[in-house]
Parts: C-alpha cells; sequence; structure tokens
C-alpha cells in the first residue's frame, strides 16, 4: 500500500511539472482540493506555461510510461465522461516507447519459444516500437527449404510486472479521490482502471491478437483490396506473434504512393468500405487503424492492416443501429433516426420522437449543400451522442469506440486524399445493408434469429421448474420449517409464475423492437 502512494506522488510530480492540472481551471473544486492544485503547479516549468493547454496532460503521461499512456488513451474514448476539452487533449497520445535492448532478444525467443525459436534467423534491431511490444524484422526457414521474411513482435520484459504495479496504483487514486472529493465519482475512476486492467490483459497476449487476426482475415477473404498478414502459428506464443513482413508503403507516405502509381482516391474509398464492412457486416473491426497500422500494397492497390492489438465488437442490435443512423443521415430521413433510438432501447420510450427528430434535424441540414468533403461522418456521430444525453441516452461504450476508430480512419483517407467524399464512399455498404436487413430477406433472418432464441429459452424452463418442483417436495416433507411452508410455497409459484411471464415478454419485446 505504501509503495503504491509513493507511485502516486512520483506520477503526481510528474503531471504537475507538465502542467497537467492546468486542466482543472474553471472546474467546480472544493476549496481544499483548489488550494492543493494552486500549490501543484508552482512547479510548473516555465516552458509549459508559455505552451498551449492542449498537450499537457499528453506529455505527463507519456513520461510516466506505458501504463499511463493506455490510461490515457482508454480515458480518449470516453468522451461522455470527461467531456471534449480532455479528451481532446488526451487524442494526441502516440503508442510509441523506446525500444528495449535487442541484446535481450535472443533470450525472449527462446524462452517463448523453445527449440523453436532457432527457425528465426538474421532478427533485426528493433523496427517499431510501441508501449506493450515492439517489432523486428527476421527471416524463417521454409519447408521447401527457401527462406521468408517475417515480423516478429515480441512482448516487453517485465511489462506485465509493471502494469500490474501501476494499475494498484492508480486504483488507489480513484478510491482516495473518491474519498477526498465524492463529486468525483461521478467520472467512475475505480471503473475506468479495472476496464483498462481488462484491456491490457488481453493485449499482453499475443494469442489473442493472432486469433483476432486470422478471425478478420477469414471475415474478409472475399473482399478485394483489403488484406492481413498470415499468422505463423508454430512459431506464436503468449508473450511472441510471427507473421509475414509485409511488403508495402505506408499510408502516410503519399509521395510514395503517387510514384508508385497508386489510385489515392480509390485507396481511400477502399479504407472507409474495409472497416464498415468490418463493423455492419461481420460485427468485428480493427479498432486502431491510424496511419502507422495502414499499408498500401503496390502490386494490388489495396489496404494491407496490422497491428491486431486492438479490435472492437458489436451484436447485431448495435450493427442495425449504426447503418440505419448513418442511413437516415445520407437520406435525411431525422424522423427514422429517431424511431430506431426508441425501438432498439437506447433512448426511453417516454421520449418524444417528433422532439428527438426536430434535434437531429439540427445535426442533419447543416450539412446540406455542403461540399461533402468538408463533412465529417465521425464529427456527425459525434453530435449525435452528445444530442442523445439530452433525451437519456446511456453510454454505449462500444459504439463509442467504433465512434473513435471512425475519426482515426476518416481522418486516415482524407490524408491519402484530401478531396475525399466520406458519404459517397459509405453509402453502397450502408445502403446494402439497410436494404437486405430492413428488407423481407432481413424480417426473414430476425424471425430465425427469434425462433432460435426462443428455442435456447424455452431449454431453460424445464431446469427451473425442476428445482422449483424439488423445492418444494422438501417443504412438503417437512424439510423446511413448518411455519413458513405457506408463504415459501406461495411465493414460489409466484416467481416461476413471473420468472415465466418475464420470458414470454422479454421475447415479445424482442421479436417487436427488434
Amino acid at each position: 500500500m505504501i509503495g503504491d502512494y509513493l507511485r502516486l506522488i512520483r506520477a503526481g510530480y510528474a503531471l504537475a511539472r507538465e502542467g497537467a492540472f492546468s486542466l482543472a481551471e474553471g472546474q467546480p473544486l472544493p476549496p481544499s482540493t483548489a488550494t492543493l492544485i494552486r500549490f501543484a503547479r508552482l512547479i510548473e516549468r516555465p516552458s509549459v506555461r508559455r505552451t498551449g493547454r492542449a498537450d499537457r496532460l499528453a506529455k505527463a503521461l507519456t513520461r510516466l510510461g506505458p501504463t499511463y499512456v493506455k490510461f490515457g488513451q482508454l480515458l480518449a474514448t470516453r468522451r461522455d465522461i470527461f467531456g471534449s476539452a480532455i479528451t481532446a487533449d488526451l487524442a494526441q497520445l502516440q503508442d510509441a516507447m523506446p525500444p528495449f535492448d535487442p541484446a535481450l532478444v535472443p533470450g525472449l525467443l527462446a524462452e517463448a519459444l523453445g527449440p523453436a525459436a532457432a527457425q528465426l534467423e538474421e532478427i533485426s534491431e528493433p523496427v517499431a516500437a510501441a508501449s506493450i511490444a515492439q517489432v523486428h524484422k527476421a527471416l524463417v526457414r521454409t519447408p521447401e527449404g527457401g527462406r521468408k521474411t517475417v515480423a516478429v513482435k515480441i512482448l516487453r520484459p517485465g511489462i506485465e510486472e509493471r502494469f500490474a504495479r501501476d494499475l494498484k496504483a492508480l486504483a488507489a487514486a480513484a478510491r482516495a479521490l473518491e474519498v477526498l472529493m465524492p463529486a468525483s465519482k461521478r467520472l467512475r475512476g475505480q471503473q475506468v482502471v479495472e476496464t483498462l486492467a481488462r484491456s491490457a490483459a488481453l493485449e499482453m497476449d499475443l494469442r489473442l491478437e493472432a486469433a483476432a487476426i486470422s478471425e478478420i482475415a477469414e471475415n474478409t477473404s472475399d473482399d478485394q483490396g483489403f488484406a492481413v498478414p498470415h499468422v505463423h502459428w508454430p512459431l506464436s506464443a503468449r508473450t511472441v506473434l510471427v507473421t509475414d513482413w509485409i511488403e508495402a508503403i505506408p499510408v502516410r507516405e503519399t509521395e510514395r504512393l503517387a510514384a508508385a502509381g497508386i489510385d489515392r482516391p480509390e485507396l481511400a474509398k477502399t479504407l472507409i468500405r474495409s472497416f464498415l464492412r468490418q463493423a455492419i457486416r461481420d460485427g468485428f473491426f480493427h479498432a486502431d487503424m491510424h496511419p502507422g497500422n495502414l499499408f498500401a500494397d503496390p502490386k494490388t492497390g489495396g489496404v494491407v492492416a496490422v497491428d491486431f492489438g486492438i479490435t472492437g465488437r458489436i451484436s447485431k442490435r448495435e450493427r442495425r443501429f449504426l447503418a440505419e443512423v448513418l442511413h437516415g443521415f445520407l437520406t435525411q430521413d431525422y424522423k427514422r433516426i429517431a424511431r430506431i433510438h426508441i425501438e432498439i432501447g437506447y433512448v426511453p420510450a417516454h421520449q418524444s420522437v417528433d422532439d428527438f427528430a426536430q434535434a437531429l434535424r439540427a445535426i442533419g441540414e447543416p450539412l446540406v449543400g455542403r461540399a461533402a468533403d468538408e463533412i465529417s461522418m465521425a464529427k456527425v456521430l459525434a453530435q449525435l451522442f452528445d444530442t442523445t444525453e439530452l433525451f437519456d441516452m446511456a453510454a454505449r461504450p462500444e459504439l463509442v469506440l467504433l465512434q473513435k476508430n471512425m475519426v482515426l480512419v476518416e481522418g486516415t483517407a482524407r490524408l491519402i486524399d484530401p478531396q475525399f467524399n466520406m458519404w459517397e464512399a459509405a453509402e453502397p455498404v450502408i445502403g446494402d445493408w439497410v436494404r437486405r436487413n430492413v428488407g423481407p430477406f432481413g424480417q426473414i433472418e430476425r424471425i430465425e434469429e427469434v425462433v432460435t432464441d426462443a428455442r435456447q429459452l424455452a431449454a431453460r424452463i424445464p431446469p427451473l421448474v425442476a428445482r422449483g418442483e424439488r423445492v418444494l417436495a422438501l417443504i412438503e416433507a417437512g424439510q423446511l420449517r413448518v411455519t413458513r411452508r405457506d408463504r415459501l410455497g406461495a411465493a414460489l409459484k409466484w416467481v416461476l409464475l413471473a420468472a415465466s411471464l418475464l420470458s414470454v415478454l422479454a421475447l415479445l419485446r424482442y421479436l417487436f423492437a427488434g
């Protein structure tokens, strides 16, 4: 516990030096807390005072190391909790750190892969280094006797222990903050730390990243213009991931794209359509599509994506919601957008459809007549989430992650093609999905889903009834207190009846609300 607070003191010092506490300016703080912050700001760097406030928190978290970088990136996805000013600061965080000593690589590979590590030859210096792992180039012998270039991703040594220590300190900070400032409970600090712990645990098992690559490769196998690297499963483990090396051009190097004769407008369209197919058609998408993770293949003119440490998953219901909302803005059908929010249960049924549609019109109408390359789909979604708060829509973390990635992928598309038309590129994917899922074929699929759910629900009822019968038998046999027999028996019957009615109501709601 003492060690946790010592680490917090170190973190607080680094935050103060980089001017992060300036973010508290103008906030409603208790007098004691405001005084502490004024004292903390006395040790700000003079250079920090001369700069704008936008990058202060990002710089401080970067100095504190990989756990805090990940923490900041997670906060950047929760605009619904922390507001636009702080999340804009945090959006500048880059998942890049100095590489660890290359001399450690042979030992780490031998520990993870055993004798198979000898198959990796001519391992290069680090070619990329992030907060959790770094990447090397190497050669591996093929069954035919040749040699193939591969990318070797290796987890940073000691990263799991460091994350565990830092997370304990962050959890202690969240608890202390809630005690000192009860109003801070609305920030859900402990929940944020728990989310970071789960996310880090997934990212630090590279077998899960390999599985994500495999799943997206399977989902997109028939898609033109999108590819992912092949995973070498025998050479991959919890701390090592080996994939084919991608001989392609980073999409951020636009002059090289032009020199290679790649059609940049078509490449931007392919990127957006690939992302939307993953999100809306498959429900599983690459959630970190920044320019450093995307390449253009000179042979095909298509997109190659790498680094699948962060992925997102949304259910059929969220996919229908997203597609219909985007399609509603494309067709200016604001009442349909309002109805789908209420039908799917995101906005309470007591809210007025007409009032909600009016609020949505305030988002959509300013877009009419503007050049398509001036309209950001990601900003439209951000405005939508802000507006829905007025109508009691609860935050949807899975949609926030998707919207964050849409900011990344839309920005990358505009980097590739400054005149990029997001809505024109998106319409074929969104329109086809809506026509299929709202039309007759979609209704048939939904009926099939309802029948499947009903069968699963029916399968759960007999065990519940059997347990009830056993309890009733015990009551009748006198093995439970006689004085409570009638009351327990009646209560149990009501419980069974209520469970049955709730099951039927849930089924009807699913059928008619979709």
